[in-house]
């Protein structure tokens, strides 16, 4: 039973439904009309036929005179017979007076108290139909003293109306089929892009994202499903291919310390040591150790910015972070004879996270006091517009054109760094950080005279 469960199903169902329901309230609405409206013709044939008749009679003493035009076979009450009425004429006793039609035997009491016409019908009875009857009294000097009945069948009101509400039930039957018909059809041609989208979700697996929906581009909701659906997938084999390769290098680079550090055990202990070698293999597994510290910290932290968990709900003061981040390397740059300096605007405020904003701008200076082996790293800040723009600037090796473009990205660095000892992930973090925090970070760098890093922030 899961077809009944399926949208083209329950899309066909509720037209036929609605369809259904549509004709059922035209159809009610048509048959009421028409009811109303034979009714009283009906009504309005007896009432006419009832005045003409009671106009036509003399009143004699209280007494009702037939005159020779209702008796005549020409113009009188036989007449009303060939129209399909009856015409009874009562005395004020209720005897009958003259009489004409196919119900003149039918005996319809009469009220000598009421002075108002009044209609009424009989029910159907084994040899006849419904018969509607209309009394109207005679009156002399507002005296009754004799009443006018004409009569009719309504079996051809009800005929008519039988036979309405069999077309109505049988083309309203084939009519709602029809509906469900063509409503099933229409979903499934409509819905069919949806099955090739399940189809190629189903044969996309981790190993291969490559298969795309290759529909026409229709401009309607279903085509911008299927642009949508394959732009997901660009981004999922994207990030696919990217973790692949954060994984491989990852592992690539964990390895490198702990193969050093192993060769360094096993090469020690192949006999035995002065204690001059053995501080020396310590020195060794210290430095490989504190290598491997250092990559694992670098790997943590750029999960922490991958993930968005940095707090960005404090109120920085970007002027004395700076000034701290700078005091804080200042060793590093005094011991390779490096002139460092600070110059910042006064109270540029930004919301973030301190300690991410540290590590930044940490990476940054120490990348600049790294690759300068002479001359001077400055740092500068300033506000423009709503922004706050960093810049980190060196007179060291520079970067080559070519590697520009991909210093940000995990793992990598260039000939040059590779005489560094490095994790290759402290640019890839100080850019995750940037963009965690809703700013940008450019590079220009020209090989032999230096590299500016200028990051843009939105400050408050």
């Amino acid at each position: 039973m899961k077809w009944i469960k399926t949208i083209r199903t329950r899309f066909a169902l509720w037209a036929t439904a609605l369809i259904l329901a549509f004709l059922a309230a035209f159809g009610g609405f048509v048959y009421i009309n028409l009811s109303l409206s034979l009714h009283i013709a009906v009504d309005d044939a007896l009432s006419l036929s009832a005045a003409q008749t009671a106009a036509s009679l003399n009143v004699d003493n209280g007494r009702i005179i037939i005159a020779e035009a209702i008796s005549s076979e020409e113009t009188g009450a036989e007449a009303f017979g060939e129209r399909g009425l009856t015409l009874i004429v009562l005395s004020q006793d209720g005897k009958v007076l003259e009489a004409a039609g196919a119900y003149q035997s039918l005996q319809v009491p009469v009220n000598s108290q009421n002075t108002q016409s009044e209609f009424l019908t009989l029910p159907e009875g084994s040899e006849n139909d419904p018969v509607r009857v209309y009394t109207l009294p005679v009156l002399d000097n507002n005296q009754v003293v004799g009443w006018v009945q004409t009569m009719q069948s309504l079996g051809h009101v009800e005929d008519s109306l039988q036979r309405l509400l069999t077309a109505l039930l049988i083309g309203g039957g084939l009519l709602t089929l029809l509906a469900g018909f063509a409503g099933y059809i229409l979903a499934s041609r409509t819905l069919a892009p949806i099955d090739e989208i399940t189809h190629a979700a189903r044969r996309i697996s981790t190993e291969d994202l490559s298969s795309r929906l290759n529909l026409p581009d229709n401009g309607d909701e279903v085509s911008r499903l299927a642009s949508t659906f394959n732009e997901m997938l660009n981004r999922i084999e994207l990030g696919f291919r990217r973790e692949r390769q954060f994984t491989a290098d990852a592992s690539h680079e964990l390895r490198t310390p702990l193969t050093a550090m192993q060769a360094i055990l096993s090469v020690t202990r192949q006999r035995k040591r002065t204690p001059a070698e053995y501080e020396e293999a310590l020195d060794d597994l210290t430095e490989e150790t504190e290598r491997l510290r250092s990559l694992t910290e670098s790997l943590l932290a750029l999960a922490r910015t991958d993930l968005h968990l940095l707090v960005l709900s404090e109120t920085v003061d970007l002027s004395t972070l700076l000034e701290d981040v700078s005091e804080s390397l200042r060793p590093l740059a005094d011991a390779k004879g490096l002139a460092l300096t600070c110059e910042t605007e006064a109270s540029l405020n930004l919301r973030g996270d301190a300690d991410g904003l540290i590590r930044l701008f940490i990476n940054l200076l120490d990348n600049a006091i790294k690759y300068t082996e002479a001359g001077s790293v400055s740092v500068s800040a300033r506000r423009d517009g709503d922004n706050v723009h960093v810049e980190v600037s060196d007179r060291g090796i520079g970067i080559q054109p070519e590697h520009l473009s991909h210093i940000f990205e995990r793992f990598y660095r260039v000939e040059q760094s590779r005489t560094q000892r490095g994790t290759g992930l402290g640019l890839a973090i100080a850019h995750q950080i940037v963009l965690a925090h809703g700013g940008e970070v450019n590079v220009k760098s020209e090989p032999g005279r230096g590299t500016s890093f200028v990051v843009s922030l939105p400050g408050i």
